[in-house]
């Protein structure tokens, strides 16, 4: 059935779908990229990681959107209210119909914008303590193995091999190579520090420290210096830092950040490497002092070694020294002996000269008895004493022998000493790693202590 109100000249009725499609299309392909300048308002920061806000002036707002791809370069953290210049796409979001800018960069608008920026990083990462000295690492002392996050193309890694080759050619070089300028440079600086750390850790390479810099250049060319994420991974960095960026004037953000700051790189070469010159010096200088104490420790002991030998008798020596006492007190006890009867046998002949005086037949007898004997105890107690003598000298001479210290070591003991000479007693006297003298029955051992073992009484 036909419908009577149907006017078949009327024009078909778009959609609003259409409409703003349309519309967004016509934007899109009559502007090319602009530049619009103006302050932030209305800032938010989903989940998403996109970034949505007004930009305005003092008339006219328009809103904008900045998707997680491209805010990742942006070299500030925005707030409400900042100034700033938009490089950005004129178009239409369809689903509310709303004009829009589609943001492609974003930078701090104005005279010192950079330097602005870099303002605005320091204070939060000052804030953060991420400068702070309490968590900076010491150099070590002494570097084998040197790694350098730079252009492999630059001056600077040319100036860091030319000292390096001139103060200590042993110093081993692992180039990370990086661009050091340019939109992609900070994250290739900070993937390089995250990569170098790694490979310490995974045990594929041993670095002892990082050189991380560039040569001199304007405050744009050494911006990648600024970006937070080379600060961060400075920070992250478990092997210690050098940042060496530009001339001595230029300072940036990963000089703050580094555990030191060289001035330039040919400085931070010199900083993490000995000078050779002074190395051979110093180690003639030791070598000298060495062999003089070692001279001195020599004499030292030479001089003890014969002090104890002149106190120190052989059992050997002193058992011949009681043996001669024995034969000695033996003589003078025949001596005595001899004496005593030549003394008796007088005693006698007076007495038998007086008795035959007298005429004394039995008392005579019974004195000639008594005499008798007297001889025969007299004999027997002096064979008792030498028997008893001889018995005592033997019980001393293995006595002696059996507390003699080189009887003792025949047995498989030791005297452990210090190289002082004094004698170690005690496992808690020692301390891993000293060098102590132990003696045995025939020379003696240098040894190092490798362990102690304390027993409890």
């Amino acid at each position: 059935m036909t419908n009577p109100f149907h006017n078949a000249s009327q024009p078909v009725a778009l959609t609003v779908s259409q409409l703003n499609r349309q519309a967004r299309n016509l934007l899109e392909s009559h502007f090319d990229f602009v530049w619009v300048e103006g302050e932030i308002s209305n800032l938010a920061v989903p989940s998403s990681g996109h970034w949505y806000f007004s930009l305005k002036d003092g008339s006219a707002q328009v809103r904008c959107a900045m998707f997680r791809g491209r805010n990742q370069r942006v070299r500030f953290a925005p707030e409400n209210g900042d100034h700033i210049r938009l490089r950005c796409r004129v178009s239409l979001y369809e689903g509310r119909g709303e004009f829009q800018l589609i943001v492609e960069h974003m930078e701090l608008a104005g005279a010192g914008a950079l330097q602005a920026a870099f303002e605005k990083l320091k204070a939060k990462l000052l804030a953060e303590g991420l400068f702070d000295s309490a968590r900076k690492r010491a150099l070590p002392e002494h570097i084998a193995h040197l790694g350098v996050v730079t252009s492999p193309t630059g001056a600077a890694i040319h100036d860091i091999l030319t000292v390096l080759q001139r103060r200590c050619p042993a110093i081993e070089v692992s180039i990370f190579p990086v661009a050091v300028q340019g939109e992609a440079a900070a994250g290739e600086i900070a993937a390089a520090i995250a990569r170098a750390n790694q490979l310490q850790r995974d045990g594929k390479i041993q670095l002892d420290a990082l050189i991380v810099g560039r040569g001199g250049g304007s405050m744009e060319d050494l911006w990648a210096f600024n970006e937070e994420i080379v600060a961060r991974a400075i920070a992250a960095s478990t092997l210690p830092i050098v940042s060496a960026v530009g001339h001595e004037v230029d300072f940036t953000i990963a000089d703050m950040a580094a555990d030191q700051r060289a001035a330039t790189p040919s400085a931070a070469a010199e900083m993490l490497s000995p000078d050779q010159q002074e190395q051979r010096q110093r180690l003639l200088q030791l070598e000298a002092e060495l062999v003089r104490q070692m001279r001195r420790r020599l004499a030292d002991s030479y001089t003890r070694i014969n002090h104890l030998r002149a106190r120190l008798k052989h059992p050997g020596a002193l058992l011949r020294e009681q043996s001669q006492r024995l034969d000695s007190a033996e003589q003078r006890l025949l001596r005595a002996q001899a004496n005593l009867l030549a003394q008796k046998r007088g005693e006698l002949r007076l007495i038998e000269s007086r008795f035959l005086a007298r005429h004394p037949g039995k008392r005579v007898q019974q004195t000639q008895k008594e005499l008798t004997a007297l001889q025969t105890r007299l004999q027997g107690t002096m064979r008792t004493r030498l028997l008893e003598g001889r018995e005592r000298l033997t019980h001393l001479a293995r006595l002696l022998d059996s507390l003699s210290p080189l009887n003792t070591l025949s047995r498989g003991y030791a005297i452990v000493s210090r190289p002082s000479g004094a004698v170690v007693t005690q496992a808690e006297d020692v301390q891993v790693g000293d060098t102590l003298t132990a003696r045995l029955a025939r020379g003696q051992l240098s040894v190092t202590v490798t362990d102690t073992e304390t027993s409890e009484e």
